[in-house]
């Protein structure tokens, strides 16, 4: 795919006409050198024009012109035109090639003019700086930074005023963070100013850099205000991590440009890691009184981070180091880090940790690598293999190789392979040098046997043991575990371990390909034995589903490393005898080949050829038996070795046009999902080759008129014709689903890489399509099928108008009347058809007059001549006016009876096509204004009025029976008693109560029936209209009126006013939008019906969105004001509020979920952070809420809190509060209260798969949806102490004297955490997060009288025993047993015991032993 590239836009200089005027006139030169004045004429011709292209080339004029100046040139006359450029460059914007064109012009002075350049550009620089206008500093700052890029004059020109750029750095720093503490809830000013203010900090920075010998020199005042904000900036966890992280740069670069990069700056900044005073001795006053303040007690966790970050950034680690102190800081950076492994709670904090560590290991490497005998000799033995440190460093990249974020865990790679350089640089000096072997390494061999041992799910697993790959061979791996290839080919069924694994692969393939071929000559036969055998035996044995990421990944993969073992593929195959020993699903030998020689064409390897073994390697019969195969992946690779190519120009053979014809209709009723996605995607893949090939063709046959190019054109068009006229035959009338699905499909990817137009072409497929064809697509149109739907009306619009005839006026008025009707159908999809008839309407140039005559009554204009777009603007507001007439009326009528509306015209349809039809707009572009403003008032009007009417039966406390299920006509008229009965009871003490109904008396009830007679059918028989009926109706109709104000306010331009924009026209107000936002919260917080308040959820989340990216900042504030309404209000809630407590909170929830996913990811996600806080506090149990009434809050906040951790959009930002609201979770199950103890189980629940990830299969036990516990406890470190606490108090509880049974409500909840997680490759290390306290509290539960308990209890036990401690464990567990029967003897205990000893019996055949042998000797 070609990539346009982005063009810069070029703006000319605008000046102000004052201050143009007298640049121009001081450019007026009378007398003077001739090359003066031509340079002042070029100047006054350039500023005035005003096409900026025309002034870049009168710039690189002025330039030339420059260049051939002298010192006699030199004057007023000279130093206006330099005064002239000056201004130029200090005017125009950052990246406006004018700037540059301008700084070339002053770089081209003669350099015994530069002192005067220098002076008119610090002159015009020095007004920039004196400006009050706080509008111009971002602007400022960027010609601050842009005259330190690679500006010889500019940086001069900096160093000049330095203590004058210095002091308006400080007060632009200054005044930005006075004004982000009034920005809160307007996030777009937010974001702005973050931006603003991380490009002073890095201008400042740059200041710094470039001016080294000056800034010592510099007065302490602007240093010590810069160092002051930065300061301010690293504490204020209101800034976000990029701001942050670059002030903990500047920080260090500062102290560094003061100090010099002696010892003591390692000193200082050793200091602010530790966060200790001691050490600040040596600076000067003011930078040490600053230090001080930065060595708080109370300073945030990240603090350390990012000065650990600007310390290696800024600081030069390569070569020797300068003394101790900077040793001692490179051993510090590690420990401080490591040390904010427990308390980092953000995945974005733990991806600067990783970030930073990684590049750590980098600055060491520099140290050693440079003179390894340079490096101090304790040092080294620190960063050598098996230290302390390295030991910790491992724990932390076992703790972090499974982490949610991609990112982090690419970090711990790459930090994994630095430790494994650092270990070879930092080797004893008495080992042998050119000792390369890994065997011989202690570290290494074990390092290497650990990782090989662990369990296969771990996904950090694969790339370390890559690293080892890469650092000493796949031999090495090989000869740990020679099995490893068919033990990484039988992982690559699984999905999610199939890139893993396949990358794993690539590298020991490759890897041993390049010793082999190194060491021996007669090695590809070895090669072969040890990667294709293993892969061809599992290719024809194994299930083909099991085998697809084998073709996607490692195939390819493995073909490229050798071309040539794909003819010891094909022999072996071709050789093997029929599949007798795998299962009866097994592809077989030619299910095998079919996925060999497919992967080899793609990577041209093999080439179709018009013999008859095709490429030379197989018969074509044995090709046509692949393809009508009866396993669907062996006629999938089958057809994937015809389609695919490695070439998209490559000519199609007849040979691949028939087999494709024999392959086709027998597969089009294909019943797989699956299978019809592939082969669409094949057939894709081979219709490009047609289009790419045959333009070639023709191209050739221009140049060369060959006519085997013409026979092949000739081919391709008799088989596209072919193939189009197969296709539409098939959409017969009552042909199924799939075979209407795939040949839509297919004829729609001819639509797009062909045409179906009439005209006279190179393939002319249009002269295949029929009437009768065009009739059988749009019959499609009013298929069940969404998306049968769609793919006919989409290939309708691009069939021939003829053949269609929708250009037909009576074809047209019938087709508006189909439309019509069924957007007033009971039948909710008639109502998405009738919106595609109206979009296949919406093209034709002559539908208003047909309009008119289907409702005379409207009041339209016809415009004969109109563009494209206008013809289609005015269609959709002539359709919406009229699908609005009718929508009013019929809502008359459900006004006076609801009843009536559901049974013969629900209002849901019209809405729905209105909006369809607006879907199809523009809206940015729409001419008739007017128009459109007052229609736009109109459909709001009407949606209020449609919520009016069904409202009640959605908000209903019991909407699902709201009307007996009566055939009679007593129904309509109890109807409206019921409605009115229910609006002022409708609370949450709806049950509390009883309730009977008053009948009818007979005058209401005769009266009822004349006025209100059921609806009469084609039989004349009465509609029976049910409670469903209407639900459905009043359900749809909500749904509908959610989607269409959510349209209304995403897609409409915006009429707002501002300070910057006095004005901003548009076609909807701020008020109207502001009134859409109150419906959408009366609808999500007083509806019971999950469909309507799930629904108006997806139209609050359109409205919420465009509040976020508004101009207005009325609009911008709505959010947070809401937010803070409904949270009051669901504090305040009682029994009697209107916020339904039941049904889950109903549309609470959504609400708050719809306001906090609105907010910026890229911000400081403050109003996520506050509300999570509140909501945690009031789902946490308190002492005084015992009653039902006290813990409808409680209820509330726990219901919004799992909603909000199940919601993919705040994604890892809810992750620092998944340790609070699992306390709450567990400690919700204490409550008296069944309400609370019920949603703290569903909130458990969801907590428990964002912890551990959804299930990926159907044991419940399965380790891909565990974690060890190490890394567990170092994510979640909050639940440590918890967790221990509560397992505490419920294992007090197991055991009774009284021979009862007690079970503490949260024991169960416990072991099923405890029992999610699995033995880390670290443990057994000290530790503060050590499992070892969990295992006695846990052996405990096993004596518990209910068998789940028991059961759950000895799984748990299992991830808290070390390998090295199943032995002792199980020998204490026996030895606990009574040694003989007797009357006090608990069966309980004797199970539960048992049980946990069965659950480590797999995991070592010494301890199965060791049990046989206690047995014995009881």
């Amino acid at each position: 795919m070609v990539v346009k590239k982005k063009t810069t836009k070029v703006e000319a200089v605008v000046l102000d006409e004052e201050k143009l005027c007298q640049l121009i006139a001081s450019l007026s030169v009378d007398g003077g050198a001739d090359g003066v004045k031509h340079l002042a004429q070029t100047l006054q011709t350039c500023l005035q024009l005003t096409d900026a292209v025309q002034q870049i080339q009168l710039i690189k004029k002025a330039g030339s012109q420059l260049e051939t100046l002298s010192e006699e040139d030199a004057g007023e006359a000279l130093d206006a035109c330099l005064n002239a450029l000056s201004l130029i460059y200090t005017s125009v914007q950052a990246k406006n090639p004018l700037r540059r064109a301008a700084a070339s012009a002053l770089s081209s002075v003669p350099e015994c003019l530069q002192g005067r350049a220098v002076d008119s550009l610090s002159s015009c620089l020095s007004d920039c700086l004196s400006t009050p206008c706080s509008e111009q500093h971002p602007h400022t700052v960027d010609t601050i930074a842009a005259c330190l890029d690679g500006f010889h004059l500019g940086e001069r020109c900096i160093n000049k005023l330095l203590r004058q750029v210095l002091k308006f750095i400080c007060e632009v720093l200054q005044e930005y963070l006075q004004q982000n503490s009034g920005l809160a809830g307007r996030h777009i000013a937010q974001a702005q100013l973050m931006q603003s203010c991380l490009a002073a900090v890095k201008t400042s920075m740059l200041v710094l850099q470039r001016s080294q010998g000056a800034v010592g020199a510099a007065p302490p005042e602007p240093l010590g205000g810069l160092l002051s904000c930065y300061i301010h900036i690293l504490t204020d966890e209101e800034f976000i991590q990029a701001v942050q992280s670059t002030a903990g740069m500047a920080v260090v670069l500062l102290i560094r440009s003061v100090m010099g990069t002696g010892d003591e700056v390692a000193s200082v900044v050793s200091s602010l890691l530790r966060g200790s005073a001691p050490g600040l001795d040596s600076p000067p006053r003011w930078l040490q009184l600053r230090c001080e303040a930065l060595c708080t007690s109370g300073r945030p966790p990240g603090v350390a981070l990012y000065l650990s970050h600007g310390a290696l950034a800024m600081l030069g680690w390569k070569g020797s180091l300068p003394g101790p102190q900077w040793e001692e800081l490179l051993l510090l950076v590690p420990e401080t880090l490591l040390g904010l492994d427990v308390s980092v709670k953000e995945s974005s904090t733990a991806m600067v940790v990783a970030r930073v560590l990684t590049l750590w290991s980098g600055a060491a490497l520099d140290c050693l690598q440079e003179k390894s005998g340079l490096c101090p000799p304790s040092l080294q033995v620190a960063l050598r293999g098996g230290s302390i440190l390295q030991r910790h460093l491992l724990e932390h990249i076992y703790s972090h190789w499974e982490h949610p974020l991609d990112g982090v865990r690419h970090q711990t790679r790459s930090l994994f392979h630095n430790l494994l350089l650092l270990h070879r640089c930092t080797k004893p000096a008495d080992s042998d040098p050119a000792d390369s072997d890994p065997a011989s390494d202690p570290y290494v061999a074990e390092l290497t046997r650990s990782l090989l041992g662990l369990e296969w799910h771990m996904r950090g697993k694969y790339g370390s043991l890559g690293c080892l790959v890469e650092l000493y061979g796949a031999e090495h791996l090989l000869a740990v575990q020679p099995r490893l290839p068919s033990l990484l080919l039988d992982l690559m069924g699984d999905q999610t371990l199939a890139p893993y694994a396949s990358d794993l692969l690539e590298r020991l393939f490759v890897s041993h390909k390049a010793q082999l071929a190194a060491r021996e000559s007669d090695w590809m036969e070895l090669w072969h034995r040890t990667w294709v055998n293993p892969l061809l035996d599992v290719l024809c044995h194994t299930r083909p589903e099991q085998t697809t990421y084998i073709l996607d990944y490692f195939l390819p993969k493995l073909l490229r490393c050798s071309p040539s073992s794909l003819a010891h593929m094909v022999r072996a195959l071709q050789g093997a005898p029929p599949c007798r020993t795998g299962p009866s699903s097994s592809r077989g030998a030619v299910g095998a080949l079919m996925t060999c020689l497919r992967a080899a064409r793609a990577q041209g390897v093999a080439a179709a050829s018009e013999e008859s073994l095709w490429g030379g390697l197989i018969p074509l019969s044995l090709l046509q038996q692949a393809l009508i195969h009866k396993h669907d992946q062996v006629r999938m690779d089958a057809l994937g070795l015809v389609c695919e190519s490695h070439r998209s120009t490559e000519v199609l053979t007849s040979q691949e046009m028939d087999l494709i014809r024999h392959f086709l209709p027998p597969n089009l009723n294909s019943q797989s999902p699956g299978v019809r996605q592939q082969t669409l995607s094949l057939m894709k893949k081979l219709l490009c080759r047609v289009k790419d090939s045959s333009q070639l063709l023709q191209k050739r046959l221009v140049q060369e008129r060959r006519a085997e190019d013409q026979r092949s054109l000739d081919q391709y068009r008799a088989f596209l014709r072919w193939l189009s006229g197969n296709l539409l035959e098939v959409l017969l009338p009552g042909a199924s689903f799939s075979k209407c699905l795939l040949s839509l499909s297919l004829l729609n990817l001819l639509s797009q890489l062909f045409s179906f137009t009439a005209e006279p072409g190179l393939f002319a497929l249009g002269e295949v399509v029929t009437p009768t064809h065009a009739q059988n697509v749009l019959n499609c149109v009013a298929s069940n099928f969404l998306e049968v739907k769609q793919l006919a009306t989409s290939l309708l619009s691009q069939l021939p108008p003829s053949a269609v005839g929708l250009q037909v006026p009576e074809t047209m008025l019938s087709v508006l009347r189909a439309a019509l009707d069924l957007s007033t159908s009971t039948k909710p999809y008639d109502s998405v058809t009738a919106a595609h008839l109206l979009h296949l309407l919406l093209q034709q140039p002559d539908l208003i007059p047909v309009l008119l005559r289907c409702d005379p009554g409207l009041d339209l204009q016809i415009r004969p001549e109109a563009s494209r777009s206008l013809i289609l603007e005015l269609n959709a507001l002539a359709v919406i006016r009229l699908l609005l007439r009718r929508l009013q009326t019929e809502l008359s009528g459900a006004e006076a009876s609801l009843l009536q509306a559901a049974a013969s015209f629900p209002l849901y349809g019209r809405v729905h096509c209105i909006t369809a039809v607006l879907q199809r707009l523009n809206t940015e572009c729409l001419s008739q204004t007017e128009q459109w403003t007052g229609l736009v008032s109109e459909l709001i009007a009407v949606c209020y009025r449609m919520s009016d009417v069904v409202s009640p039966v959605v908000q209903s406390s019991s909407p699902e029976g709201l009307i007996p299920m009566d055939t009679d006509s007593e129904t309509t008229g109890g109807l409206q008693r019921i409605l009115q009965e229910i609006q002022p009871r409708d609370s949450n003490d709806f049950f509390n109560s009883a309730r009977e109904l008053e009948k009818p008396e007979g005058d209401d009830q005769s009266q009822a029936q004349t006025q209100r007679t059921p609806p009469l059918n084609a039989d004349g028989e009465g509609y029976r209209v049910t409670a469903q009926m209407v639900l459905v109706c009043c359900w749809r109709s909500m749904k509908e009126v959610a989607m269409l104000l959510g349209q209304l306010c995403q897609t409409l331009p915006l009429h707002y006013s501002n300070e910057i924009e006095p004005t901003h026209p548009g076609l909807i107000t701020e008020q109207q939008v502001e009134g859409v936002g109150l419906y959408f919260r009366q609808q999500l917080l007083q509806s019971r019906h999950r469909g309507a308040f799930e629904l108006a959820y997806v139209g609050f989340v359109r409205l919420t969105d465009m509040l976020c990216r508004s101009g207005s900042q009325n609009l911008q504030q709505l959010p947070t004001r809401w937010l803070s309404e409904v949270l009051e209000e669901v504090k305040s809630s009682d029994p009697t509020s209107k916020l339904c407590a039941t049904r889950r909170s109903a549309g609470i929830p959504f609400y708050i979920q719809a306001l906090l996913s609105s907010e910026p990811k890229a911000s400081s996600c403050s109003l996520l952070k506050a509300t999570m806080k509140q909501l945690i506090a009031l789902a946490s149990p308190a002492a005084d809420r015992s009653t039902d009434a006290s813990t409808v809050p409680q209820v509330h906040a726990l219901n919004i809190l799992r909603a909000l951790y199940r919601d993919t959009r705040l994604g890892e930002n809810i992750i620092p509060f998944v340790s609070e609201g699992m306390q709450a979770a567990v400690l919700g199950f204490t409550s008296p209260v069944w309400a609370v103890r019920n949603s703290s189980t569903l909130l458990f629940s969801t907590l428990i798969t964002r912890i551990f990830g959804v299930k990926r299969g159907k044991d419940e036990h399965s380790k891909k949806n565990r974690m060890t516990g190490r890394e567990f406890f170092t994510r979640f470190p909050a639940l440590y102490p918890f967790l221990l606490s509560q397992l505490e108090e419920a294992a007090s509880t197991v055991e009774s004297d009284s021979g009862h049974v007690t079970l503490h409500p949260s024991l169960f909840l416990l072991l099923l955490v405890l029992s999610r997680l699995y033995p880390s490759p670290m443990d057994g290390s000290s530790s503060p997060l050590g499992l070892a306290p969990f295992r006695p509290l846990i052996m405990r539960c096993s004596r518990s009288a209910v068998y789940r308990t028991r059961e759950m209890a000895a799984r748990a036990l299992v991830p808290f025993v070390l390998v090295t401690q199943i032995p002792s464990t199980v020998r204490t567990l026996l030895q606990d047993l009574p040694a003989e029967p007797g009357p006090n003897i608990q069966q309980n205990h004797i199970h539960g015991a048992l049980l946990q000893v069965r659950s480590h019996t797999p995991t070592s055949t010494q301890t199965s032993s060791l049990i046989l042998g206690i047995y014995i000797a009881h």
